[in-house]
């Protein structure tokens, strides 16, 4: 603390808390109403907590992610591998300390990352995961502070077009895995194009899961549970399946290689990304373009949000028509 003679009187400026403790800075006439207003600091210092520097916080942010993991993340479905990845992050940020960690040391790391090719949607990711983190343990009571991820804009992703198989391709790539010595690859694939299942959802497959007309998908990315009706015969040829050459419950075994060695043979080119994924695309997409309902099929693919769902929109054979019998040149021709 500092009482200082000044042109127009006495200057206090104090530190009343210490170091990092919050600044009061006043004038006075007189020196003897500096002193008093000074010692009135002092004595305040004990009573306003808010006045007192924040504490040191030494913790390293992986101690935050062990908490966040212990009481939150080991009981996700995919919480392993986000514990894993969050470990790995913050190692390659060198583990700071939680009071030297911030949003700029974040977006550093991101721009790093950015520059050897990981892609933006993959750091939208991450950015994800830990500001989740955060968010997490302010509602368990462990973070009292701002996120300091709250504010900070994730990459912007431009939209890439939906690769779907048409009929004769479909044709074409079947008998490309028929030909194939794989003996799971073919049904697997018939599965994903009848129910717009993910590969991994085909595959996993249980015998308990097929009910009479329909196959129930409980171990879903959103894991909620999904019913698809199937074809009578799809269904017989799965039973068959399972009693020929199915491991235990599983009517399945691995068949991703095989594959994707069919789709090289076929020579069908699809997008990065996008390789069993086409699949599920090709079963939105003809179900749309057959007059499918968009709500319908949110449910069948299972995604949490409509918006997800509205990308084969388009492809509906009324999208749009209204464009074209409501515009004011047509209304002028009409009349």
């Amino acid at each position: 603390m500092a009482i200082k003679k000044t042109e127009t009187g006495w200057l206090v400026d104090a530190q009343p808390a210490g170091r990092g403790g919050k600044r009061f800075r006043k004038s006075f006439k007189t020196q003897a109403e500096a002193k008093a207003w000074e010692a009135w600091l002092k004595t305040q210092i004990n009573q306003k907590a808010e006045w007192a520097p924040d504490k040191r916080d030494i913790r390293k942010i992986t101690d935050l992610v062990d908490t966040w993991f212990q009481h939150h993340g080991v009981g996700l479905r995919s919480g392993k591998d986000t514990y894993a990845r969050l470990k790995a992050m913050m190692a390659a940020m060198g583990n700071p300390t939680v009071e030297n960690f911030d949003v700029s040391m974040f977006a550093e790391y991101r721009t790093k990352r950015l520059s050897v090719g990981i892609s933006a949607n993959n750091l939208n990711r991450e950015h994800a995961y830990l500001r989740s983190v955060f968010n997490e343990l302010e509602r368990l009571g462990f973070w009292t502070k701002e996120n300091p991820l709250a504010k900070l804009r994730q990459f912007k992703i431009t939209e890439t077009e939906l690769s779907y198989l048409t009929l004769p391709q479909v044709t074409h790539l079947l008998d490309a895995i028929s030909k194939g010595r794989n003996k799971h690859a073919l049904l697997v694939t018939k599965i994903c194009l009848a129910t717009g299942a993910r590969w991994s959802e085909a595959e996993e497959l249980r015998l308990s899961q097929i009910h009479t007309g329909l196959i129930q998908y409980a171990r879903t990315k959103s894991g909620k549970v999904r019913s698809v009706p199937i074809q009578s015969e799809l269904e017989t040829e799965l039973r068959e399946h399972h009693k020929t050459h199915g491991e235990g419950e599983r009517v399945f075994g691995y068949a991703f290689s095989a594959f994707r060695e069919a789709i090289e043979r076929s020579e069908i080119v699809l997008p990065d990304g996008q390789l069993t994924h086409a699949l599920r695309h090709t079963f939105a997409s003809h179900f749309m373009m057959n007059g499918g309902n968009i709500i319908t099929l949110q449910r069948i693919l299972g995604h949490s949000s409509l918006t997800m769902t509205m990308r084969y929109a388009h492809l509906a054979p009324e999208h749009l028509q209204e464009a074209k019998n409501l515009n004011p040149l047509a209304l002028l021709t009409l009349g």
